[in-house]
């Protein structure tokens, strides 16, 4: 399945990128465009990659993740598909980008709820 790649209309400073598809080295040159001008954008101050659709990634993909999630606040909207939580998970990367589903909590939550009620609580 082509990728196709959809970059909706800012909101308070929240740039929505929609991904569906099969994303590789050989397929992710817009994804790659749309996260560099977001993140060389001044107004953008959070980057939401929508990700339910996608339906292949590899670790060209997870690189272009933690690359923008280096140079920006990136944030990853599901539910994540099973192929790529697996490869989220195998790399450790799910430690460390924010998934927003609905039935996860992002990184701050969790972070927050530590913080008010400790880890032995």
């Amino acid at each position: 399945m082509e990728p196709t790649v959809t970059v909706l209309p800012d909101h308070g400073g929240v740039r929505v990128v929609r991904c569906s598809g099969e994303f590789d080295a050989d397929t992710e040159d817009a994804l790659q465009m749309a996260c560099a001008t977001a993140v060389a954008a001044p107004e953008v101050t959070q980057l939401v990659l929508d990700v339910r659709d996608v339906t292949f990634a590899d670790s060209s993909f997870l690189n272009l993740l933690l690359v923008t999630h280096r140079d920006s606040d990136l944030r990853l909207r599901g539910p994540v598909p099973n192929q790529l939580a697996r490869l989220l998970e195998m790399t450790g990367a799910d430690l460390v980008l924010a998934v927003e589903d609905g039935s996860a909590q992002t990184a701050g939550e969790a972070e927050n709820r530590l913080g008010d009620s400790g880890p032995d609580a």
